[in-house]
């Protein structure tokens, strides 16, 4: 799992954040069983008391749930998952579209870079040819 922390916002925000990603990208399965609070704060390397209050937002969101005796897990509701996965998905294509829109780009210029840079095969983030 890769945890990157930022200063600009409160790190049990952005904690939600990666482990919502983490259940919509499939890291992290629906009815899966979520590590232990200290094994998810020593990977990230935040305090427990942080992790636990992002999981705890994250129970009162319904993304996740207790179950007293055997620990936290992912909630199985494939279509809650496939929903936020669209949100967050749609959120970053405006944010791209904005981007590019300050550089000057129409719609119709973006549009062929993203077709171009897709038949190149260069669609992982990488930038080699």
């Amino acid at each position: 799992m890769q945890w990157q922390l930022r200063g600009d916002r409160p790190i049990y925000q952005q904690l939600v954040e990666i482990l919502t990603e983490q259940i919509v990208s499939g890291q992290l399965e629906a009815g899966g069983k979520v590590p232990a609070v200290r094994e998810l704060a020593a990977q990230a390397g935040v305090n427990p008391n942080t992790m636990q209050r992002a999981l705890a937002d994250m129970e009162r969101e319904g993304l996740m749930y207790t179950n007293r005796t055997s620990g936290r897990y992912v909630t199985e509701d494939k279509e809650m998952i496939q929903k936020i996965r669209e949100q967050i998905a749609g959120d970053r294509i405006t944010e791209f579209l904005v981007g590019m829109s300050q550089l000057g780009f129409s719609e119709q210029e973006v549009y062929n870079l993203l077709k171009k840079r897709h038949e190149e095969g260069n669609t992982d983030g990488t930038t080699e040819k």
